[in-house]
């Protein structure tokens, strides 16, 4: 058994969100299309001499006492006994409350440390069953990376447990802008929650056939009607985030939307090189990162 593993946890985006009203469980189905970006955070897991204890250390982020990973940690030792502390040393790159879904990244590169480090070789429905007590988006990355696959894409369904892969795109080329500020998950459900009320939902069956999303998805880029539900309530609490959107359109990509619920914004291009020119511009006045 070996004793320290250093693992990546990478980011995402959504293309075309869909969020529709709350369950009686309190939670939101959505529909959406999930795929992986080239924007990691790095942790490090190792042993350690204490039962029952994780340890989570990071100098350039603080992270409240209860987090992801001391949920993943705990959920683990339940389903299979281990009770050997661990500390995990972890290097962030991808901001929090942005929509990349860092902190779920996170976790799941964390269980599947765990599943190395105790070798207890977890099943799907294991690993299922440890993501459900941590977070709605730990599905998705824990299916990413048991996939090996490097641009992992999914139509993800249900509160994001249900994952069905389909073919990543690799003509995609991604500019994220971090606009500085950060978005609560659960205020943004609640500015959702309060439209539905306000304005009504329109007729969409979360569990309707995913092929529309899918060919929608392989149309050019230009040609996309794809919509983040969050987006228009989000920015009108953050005119920064606004502001970033209109810089992307500005520097003529393809498509711009907000991912997840919101800080981060991206845009697609067509062309690689239009995307560099964008960054170059862009990077003088806004955090950006080429995914």
């Amino acid at each position: 058994m070996c004793k320290s593993i250093t693992a990546f946890a990478p980011a995402k985006i959504n293309i075309g969100l869909k969020v529709f009203p709350k369950r009686q469980d309190c939670y939101h189905d959505i529909k959406s299309i999930f795929t992986v970006v080239n924007l990691r955070d790095e942790l490090t897991v190792s042993l350690s001499g204490q039962n029952n204890s994780c340890i989570v250390e990071c100098d350039n982020f603080a992270l409240p006492k209860e987090n992801t990973f001391t949920k993943a940690y705990k959920a683990f030792c339940v389903l299979t006994g281990v009770c050997q502390g661990v500390c995990v040393k972890l290097v962030k790159h991808i901001p929090a409350g942005g929509g990349l879904g860092g902190g779920s990244s996170d976790a799941s590169s964390f269980i599947q440390s765990l599943d190395i480090l105790f070798d207890t070789h977890l099943t799907e429905t294991s690993l299922d069953e440890i993501s459900s007590q941590v977070g709605s988006d730990v599905f998705f990355f824990t299916k990413a990376l048991y996939s090996g696959c490097e641009n992992f894409t999914a139509v993800v369904q249900g509160r994001g447990d249900r994952v069905t892969q389909i073919e990543g795109r690799k003509d995609l080329h991604i500019l994220l802008l971090f606009p500085g500020v950060s978005v609560s998950t659960k205020d943004a459900y609640a500015w959702i929650d309060e439209r539905h009320q306000k304005e009504g939902f329109a007729a969409d069956d979360a569990d309707s056939d995913i092929r529309s999303f899918v060919e929608e998805f392989n149309k050019p880029v230009r040609k996309w009607f794809f919509q983040n539900d969050f987006t228009a309530p989000v920015t009108a609490h953050f005119g920064e985030i606004s502001l970033a959107l209109q810089a992307l359109r500005q520097c003529g990509a393809d498509f711009v939307d907000m991912s997840g619920s919101g800080s981060s914004v991206f845009g697609i291009f067509k062309e690689v090189e239009k995307a560099q020119a964008a960054f170059q511009i862009l990077s003088e006045n806004w955090h950006a990162a080429l995914v």
